[in-house]
């Protein structure tokens, strides 16, 4: 057998306040993986494998979460665009593509605010990162409320059934060894109230979506169906208002559906970055 698996090294990031683990496996054009409020840099291993082979894939976990550090009050996603413009520098890694799910939305954002045209392409899976649905067009705007009530809902009862809503309980049910590698993950980043962490993100969600023309990259939004957690008409309500913005909506997923269901995740994927030259 003659095969030869990408090649892989890891590090850290110093920053002022924090220290950012990396792993970078691969070769080719990068692709910097930003992950959830449930996850660290192992989150993205079905997306690294897949794309080891063509890209260069820098997977990191932000600041906080395992096994990264943050300073006494924990991680702030104020922080977050700095922390990846800091891993893109010292990596010398130039342009690159970035996906990102949740949590990882906002850096996705920010970073690509930060530096006008050096994303190539951006996917947000399950988010819209700092842009704000209280601000995207009707229909979709006015289904906010509802949508709110009924997810604070089914998040109790999944929570009541041993079960987490960023996994969501089809995973738990079809995929049972998944959704268990799923909650393993969740639980490595301890020493930080994560309600805080998203009490910061829903205060520092507030950009009019209209806002991320300024950003001069492609983007694509990848709404999970089943999702509990991001409202998945989102996305549909700010495309319209962003030059270059498609909407590909992943079914019979919930929030986490990149590691729910990686095969039509990573296609999707594929066939944004084929599209727009990435």
């Amino acid at each position: 057998m003659s095969f030869t698996a990408p090649p892989r090294r890891a590090g850290w990031i110093d920053r002022p306040d924090a220290r950012i683990r990396y792993e970078v496996t691969g070769s080719g054009p990068a692709i910097v993986f930003a992950h959830g409020l449930g996850g660290c840099l192992f989150s993205w291993w079905q997306q690294v494998a897949h794309f080891a082979p063509r890209y260069t894939c820098v997977a990191f976990s932000h600041r906080g979460f395992f096994p990264s550090t943050a300073p006494a009050g924990g991680p702030d996603p104020a922080e977050y665009a700095g922390d990846v413009a800091a891993l893109v520098d010292t990596l010398k890694l130039g342009d690159i593509r970035m996906v990102c799910q949740s949590m990882g939305g906002w850096s996705g954002v920010e970073y690509a605010l930060l530096r006008p045209g050096r994303v190539k392409a951006l996917v947000l899976a399950a988010t819209t990162g700092s842009l704000d649905p209280r601000q995207m067009r009707e229909p979709e705007r006015s289904k906010l409320a509802a949508w709110s009530k009924a997810s604070a809902e089914a998040r109790s009862d999944l929570l009541a059934r041993n079960m987490l809503p960023a996994s969501g309980a089809r995973m738990a049910e079809e995929q049972p060894a998944l959704a268990q590698i799923y909650a393993h993950i969740n639980g490595l980043s301890q020493g930080f109230d994560r309600e805080t962490v998203r009490a910061r993100l829903h205060a520092a969600r507030n950009r009019p979506p209209e806002a991320f023309a300024a950003a001069n990259t492609p983007v694509m939004f990848v709404p999970c169906e089943e999702d509990v957690v991001i409202p998945p008409f989102a996305p549909s309500g700010m495309a319209p208002s962003i030059p270059g913005a498609r909407v590909s909506p992943l079914p019979k997923a919930g929030h986490s559906g990149h590691f729910e269901h990686a095969d039509a995740f990573n296609a999707k994927v594929d066939a944004f970055f084929a599209e727009v030259g990435a």
